[in-house]
């Protein structure tokens, strides 16, 4: 193939069939190559845009995220541009190739687990990448976020010691939401370190409502009604299942313990405060963009926050 024709493809000019295309395109990603679409003299500059990527705004946790990271980014004159990937690896790789092509001053995405032409992108970059919301695991550069293996085995810990032993999982559908998969991980490595098993498991797919937690929930307990504990992987949902408890009449926390994970303010207006563990998603969104804002690349950083148990009134007291 001539240097002439992956130059058309590249500046998306002249006329290159559609399979040389698509050859040129895969080539270049999994090289990590992106082309640079800042014209003329600018071509070897950066723009003051820092790339944010996270999997969904519908989840209320990378809200809070980015408006910290704003606030930081925009006193240092960097202006945050959003993209969603909807935990979709493929999406997330198109979005990454659009906005490295106008050379950002930064990436911050979340998670660490990418596809391998994401990677190479990422390493090609020549800018600070910070992945965010997870310390579990090697990152490309620097990281912000929390164990979430720790997590799930802090609240199985507290379960268990509020006396606890007939206890169900419910939570996003495996695999994509990674982190949901750790503490998941880590919730059962304590369980089973104390000879529990899960005595049942409920998994959704799409974004968290209200209405999910309360369809998984009448679902789990309708299969075995003896359950003592519901783990919720978030708290929408738990929200939406401790909604559907209380509707039904069982005692909150005696009968049936209930626990979420985020931390999100809206579980203050609930009848009956939930627990949960807080994901420090401002500490989170706000040390990462300290980060792009230093501006070194490849500094590896690795920043891990300490998430606190708010046992809320949904658990019992040892």
């Amino acid at each position: 193939m001539s240097e002439m024709t992956v130059s058309r493809v590249l500046r998306g000019r002249g006329e290159v069939s559609e399979a040389t295309r698509a050859r040129v395109i895969a080539a270049t990603r999994r090289l990590g190559y992106v082309p640079n679409r800042i014209a003329g003299g600018l071509a070897s500059a950066r723009v003051n845009l820092v790339a944010v990527i996270v999997p969904s705004l519908a989840n209320m946790i990378f809200p809070e995220v980015l408006t910290a990271a704003s606030e930081v980014l925009e006193a240092a004159g960097l202006q945050p541009v959003v993209g969603v990937t909807g935990y979709d690896p493929g999406r997330e790789e198109r979005v990454l190739y659009d906005m490295l092509a106008w050379r950002p001053a930064g990436v911050i995405l979340a998670g660490l687990e990418h596809g391998a032409a994401a990677r190479a992108m990422l390493r090609a970059a020549g800018v600070p990448v910070v992945e965010i919301m997870d310390v579990d695991g090697e990152a490309i550069d620097a990281a912000v976020g929390i164990s979430h293996r720790r997590v799930g085995g802090e609240l199985a810990a507290a379960i268990l010691a509020a006396g606890y032993r007939r206890i169900a999982f419910l939570g996003t559908l495996m695999p994509f939401d990674h982190r949901a998969r750790k503490r998941m991980e880590g919730f059962e490595a304590v369980l089973a370190a104390a000879g529990v098993a899960l005595a049942g498991r409920e998994f959704y797919s799409g974004g968290s409502a209200l209405a999910k937690g309360r369809e998984m929930t009448e679902a789990v307990m309708g299969r075995r009604d003896d359950l003592d504990f519901l783990y919720y992987s978030n708290d929408v949902i738990g929200a939406g299942g401790l909604l559907w408890c209380l509707g039904r009449g069982l005692a909150i926390p005696a009968r049936l313990g209930l626990a979420g994970f985020g931390g999100l303010d809206l579980i203050d207006g609930l009848p009956v405060r939930l627990a949960t563990m807080d994901a420090c998603r401002r500490e989170i969104g706000r040390e990462a963009a300290r980060i792009v804002v230093a501006g070194r690349a490849g500094s590896g950083a690795r920043v891990e926050l300490a998430p606190v148990l708010i046992p809320g009134e949904t658990i019992r007291r040892p």
